[in-house]
């Protein structure tokens, strides 16, 4: 008993001393929480705001603020604390029982560390193996710019970026290491925040809201996109919230632009002369009379209509934004709106735009986050390279062409009509091209939004689910009017007044899941694998109404509905496209030495039938970081060397929708009748083909990283080969099908290049630095099948009814995909070609050939022709390649200079060795379709007369039959003084006088001098941009040279 009793006391004394001792323990460890606070400075003394200070493998952390002091509370005194901030190399201080901490953060000069986007995940630069560049932000935010890709042209290596004209809202071209496709779309894939966009419309997103762009080159980094990885993909991450106070961002800028180039006119008296030149008698009834003569005009007023179709414009930019959060909650609020003048007369582009990003963490294991972007674009403006078959409705044509003098009684600045032409020549009326630009409306309207939503678990510290979904909803409206007081609707054309308005309505939504696992193993292996499916649907409508002879032009469109019964033409349409895909991505590596990709994904699309509606696109890639090896220890001046081989298979989706089925049209202004009533028909407009399939790309890439010098000197080299096989071409197909030709999985091109980028830090100091970026490119573009039995496919442009039916491009087995197609130039027949006869008269020597026309029409000056096949005669058989549309190169050479708060970026961009079709000169330098009181240009002047027997230029109505001819083939390559900006960051300081965070006040110019041969506005054009005619310019939009002012505020 008394030992059960002993055995109590002992249970009740070892309880006491257990809550004795454990009070002791929270007691002294409460004790040991110390309080630690500090001052974040750079290299150069200067505080830091927003430094990130975390407490190592715990929860605790905060931020300095806008005076970079911090303060934390940490739990032991061994407790280490981690500081990080952009562009600067973390830090990690032990506390050692001190309770103040001050530290100089340095920059960052590793660019191996920085994180790239990819698809579907992240990765640092030195663990990327495949072909993945990056656009310097900070550059691109250097130019004057309204839509990103206006700033992609010259600065990555591969990437080719056209325009089409100078027109304000006009979106580039761009085509990453060549055009794959003959007659499909070769644009890119763009992927905003990682949601793909197939249309994207480029206008829609503010540049000032873009945090980095990548560019996926090779099959390794495109063929996780599968079916839209062909053509690249550019991946575009916007800038997020960040942990720390709300930072208020202010950018504004004003300028103005002007006309970089107009094209020098005849004046009155050489005008004159070239009419009487061409046209005696109707020069002499128009312009010699009442004792007027040829000097008469010597001295007389000319009239100049690029005067008053020019002008100086302002543009004005406006950004806002809101950014900041906690270690839970981040935001980013943005708005912008852009008000650009066009530098001609009634036009412009104005956009208004928004964006909402929201990343909330829910728990340790729970994130989701939203994305919202809306905009609202308006592009305004006549039609200036007119794509119809008559070039006289062009702007620029109409403007060159008119007749720069008049009689004292006449103004024609004044007139609707040019008096004294149409008496002489019935319905051939110039209509006043300035009074027609500033009534017509031409008016695109875009709106667009784009919604997504993510949620993204934790299930294991290795492996997470993220679930996305998205919406794009863009509505496009087109809305055209012509009153009287236009060429197109004035009452001598038949249509009178008119207008159309045009909807076209695109609605897609996006659905992907992913499982994303990532461990290291025996801290030597690393493994990252991504599977996934996503899902896809786009929804198309098109639908809007033409009037004609519309009665009251006073309500402009609003009167459209009050046109006779019968002159409202309806047009609708609509179409649909799902697609459905399984993805999956291994990334390994040993001790980031030995690296090693493989991905597959597998795509099913609605615009293919049967079993080809599923195909598989699979890639591989490898990397060795060599400079790891042993035998590259002693190398000192190696940072990093990496060589990169991959090969994969990607597809184009972007094909014709409903290009496998037969298609039926209904033939509204005919019919027949049945049962004594008329009855409207259908007829079989396009045969279809279950058969067709991918466009599929097959693409091999080696390439080399080199970094040097601590990281100064930064190279990267790349050779590729890609063969794009199964081309949707038009094939012949036996006539009593009813048609002529059907779509055939037939074609075969391949491209081949060398890309080389190199930036070098040439001096780095505490005060000054200069950094340059080069980059240069070479594509090689050939055809290597055709359809059954073809070797080469010829192509038209429409710009002139003279021209229209003439082949004007050729793309060859063996060749590339476009180049120019005509007659070879052999100068201007002279007197001695020709025999006398004996009336006085001229016969062409009988070894001469003729000039396409009538031996009999050919004179000393008409324009002369090599005979290529020497039958005496020149006609198609003679044709052969004249011009070549794509450059041999490409390229961009950037510097950037900064001097304490002054920075200075110059950045020069060029195109070399291709060529340009300037059809400007076959109506304006010799007046190809021979029209009386036509102006010209002032070069034909030097044009052959009897006392100036020019082997350059031909005769008045020399020109002989329309063709084309490597006369107008023109030296297309140039170098740009594309931006220099200068601006100065004020001082730290400064900035903590007024409260600032930050703020700069720049210039910036844009399109300064441009370096070329080129006798056109601008040799950066295509008016008639297509796979198959590019490189051709008529009346296009010209290019405006660009001053700025800007201010950058954060509060």
């Amino acid at each position: 008993m008394n030992k059960l009793k002993l055995s109590y006391r002992e249970k009740i004394i070892t309880c006491v001393r257990v809550v004795f001792f454990f009070h002791l323990f929270i007691i002294n460890a409460y004790a040991q929480k110390i309080t630690v606070s500090g001052v974040v400075l750079d290299n150069q003394g200067e505080t830091l705001p927003g430094v990130s200070v975390k407490v190592k493998n715990a929860t605790q952390g905060t931020i300095t603020d806008s005076d970079g002091k911090y303060s934390i509370v940490v739990p032991a005194p061994s407790s280490i604390l981690v500081f990080t901030y952009l562009g600067f190399t973390s830090q990690e201080v032990a506390v050692n029982n001190r309770t103040k901490i001050n530290i100089n953060l340095k920059p960052s000069t590793s660019s191996l560390e920085e994180v790239v986007v990819v698809g579907y995940g992240t990765l640092k630069r030195k663990d990327v193996t495949g072909s993945v560049a990056s656009v310097n932000i900070a550059d691109f935010e250097k130019a004057p710019i309204t839509s990103f890709d206006q700033a992609l042209a010259g600065r990555i290596a591969g990437v080719q970026v056209s325009g089409n004209d100078g027109q304000p809202g006009s979106v580039n071209n761009i085509i990453i290491r060549g055009a794959g496709s003959i007659t499909q779309d070769n644009s890119p894939l763009y992927v905003v925040d990682g949601f793909p966009l197939e249309d994207a419309n480029n206008n829609a997103i503010n540049p000032a809201d873009i945090e980095s762009i990548e560019v996926l080159k090779d099959a390794s980094a495109t063929a996780i996109y599968g079916a839209r990885g062909s053509n690249g993909v550019i991946m575009i991450t916007t800038k997020k919230g960040k942990v720390g106070d709300p930072v208020i961002g202010i950018n504004s800028y004003y300028g103005f632009q002007e006309v970089i180039r107009t094209m020098k006119l005849m004046n009155a008296y050489e005008f004159v002369s070239y009419q009487n030149d061409l046209n005696p008698s109707a020069t002499a009834a128009t312009y010699f009379t009442g004792g007027k003569n040829l000097e008469s005009y010597r001295n007389a007023p000319t009239l100049n209509l690029q005067q008053s179709l020019y002008r100086n414009s302002p543009m004005q930019n406006y950004d806002l934004s809101v950014r900041g959060g906690t270690e839970k909650t981040k935001y980013s609020i943005s708005g912008n709106i852009i008000d650009q003048e066009g530098i001609i007369i009634n036009s412009g582009f104005k956009r208004y735009q928004g964006r909402l990003s929201l990343d909330q963490t829910i728990n340790k294991k729970l994130k989701v986050g939203t994305n919202i972007n809306i905009s609202n674009s308006v592009n305004n403006g006549t039609i200036v390279a007119q794509s119809n078959f008559s070039a006289t409705l062009s702007l620029m044509s109409s403007v060159w062409g008119y007749r720069p003098i008049t009689n004292s009684n006449v103004d024609l600045l004044d007139e609707p009509y040019d008096p004294e032409i149409d008496p002489l020549l019935a319905g051939d009326y110039r209509f006043n091209p300035i009074l027609s630009a500033k009534n017509e409306l031409r008016e695109l309207i875009n709106n667009n939004l784009n919604v997504n939503a993510y949620a993204q678990y934790e299930i294991t510290p290795h492996l997470t689910l993220r679930i996305t979904g998205g919406i794009t909803k863009i509505g496009q409206e087109n809305n055209q009017f012509n009153n009287s007081r236009t060429s197109l609707g004035n009452p001598r054309n038949i249509n009178g007044v008119f207008g159309s308005i045009n909807n076209n309505l695109s609605n897609t939504w996006l659905n992907e899941n992913t499982l994303t696992y990532n461990k290291s193993f025996n801290k030597k292996h690393n493994l990252n694998a991504v599977i996934g499916f996503s899902s896809q649907q786009n929804n198309s409508k098109f639908y809007g109404f033409q009037s004609i002879t519309v009665p009251n032009e006073d309500a402009g469109l609003d009167g459209l509905d009050e046109a006779p019964f019968g002159s409202t033409t309806p047009t609708s349409r609509s179409s649909r496209w799902t697609l459905a895909s399984f993805l999956g991505r291994i990334n390994y590596n040993i001790n980031y030495k030995y690296l090693f990709t493989a991905s597959l994904r597998s795509d099913g699309s609605s615009k293919f039938l049967g079993n080809n509606q599923w195909s598989y696109f699979p890639s591989g890639s490898f990397a060795w970081r060599f400079n790891k090896e042993k035998f590259m220890k002693n190398i000192k001046v190696i940072d990093d060397a990496k060589l990169r081989m991959s090969y994969g298979l990607t597809g184009n989706n972007r094909v014709t929708d409903f290009a496998g089925y037969s298609q039926l049209a209904y033939l509204i202004n005919s019919g027949y009748t049945f049962n004594n009533s008329s009855v409207l028909g259908a007829t079989f407009t396009a045969y279809g083909n279950r058969s067709l399939k991918w466009e599929t790309t097959a693409q091999a890439n080696i390439g080399l990283d080199l970094a040097m010098f601590k990281q100064r000197l930064l190279f990267t080299a790349d050779v590729y080969r890609k063969t794009t096989k199964d081309l949707l071409l038009r094939a012949d197909i036996p006539a009593t099908t009813g048609l002529t030709n059907a779509f055939k999985n037939i074609g075969k091109v391949e491209n081949s290049g060398l890309e080389l980028s190199l930036t070098s830090t040439n001096i780095k100091s505490k005060n000054f630095s200069w950094v340059s970026n080069f980059n240069i490119s070479f594509n090689r573009n050939k055809i290597l099948q055709l359809t059954e039995g073809q070797d080469a496919l010829l192509s038209s442009v429409s710009f002139d009814i003279l021209y229209n039916n003439n082949p004007t491009y050729i793309a060859q087995i063996g060749q590339p995909i476009a180049q120019m197609f005509g007659l070879i130039w052999d100068g201007v027949y002279q007197y001695e070609d020709f025999d006398i006869t004996p009336s006085g008269g001229y016969t062409l020597k009988s070894n001469l050939p003729d000039n396409g026309g009538t031996r009999g029409g050919v004179a000393p000056g008409s324009i002369k022709y090599k005979d290529i096949n020497l039958d005496g005669t020149i006609n198609s058989k003679d044709f052969a390649i004249i011009g070549r549309a794509t450059p041999i190169h490409v390229g961009g050479f950037s510097n950037n200079f900064t001097y304490k708060g002054f920075d200075l970026n110059v950045f020069f961009q060029w195109s070399y060795g291709n060529d340009i079709l300037n059809a400007n000169r076959l109506i304006f330098e010799g007046n190809g379709n021979n029209r009386i009181n036509l102006n010209q240009f002032a070069s034909f002047n030097n044009r052959w007369t009897p006392t100036n027997p020019s082997n350059t230029l031909f005769r008045a109505g020399g020109q002989g039959p329309a063709f084309y001819s490597s006369r107008v083939i023109e030296d297309g390559s140039f170098l740009r003084l594309k931006t220099v900006s200068f601006g100065y960051n004020l001082s730290n300081s400064l900035l903590k006088q007024f409260k600032l965070k930050g703020l700069r006040v720049y210039a910036s110019a844009q399109n300064l001098y441009t370096w070329t041969n080129y006798t056109g506005s601008d040799p950066d054009v295509s008016a008639r941009n297509s796979n198959l005619t590019p490189g051709f310019d008529f009346s296009s939009y010209p290019q405006a040279r660009t001053l700025i002012f800007g201010l950058n505020v954060s509060l």
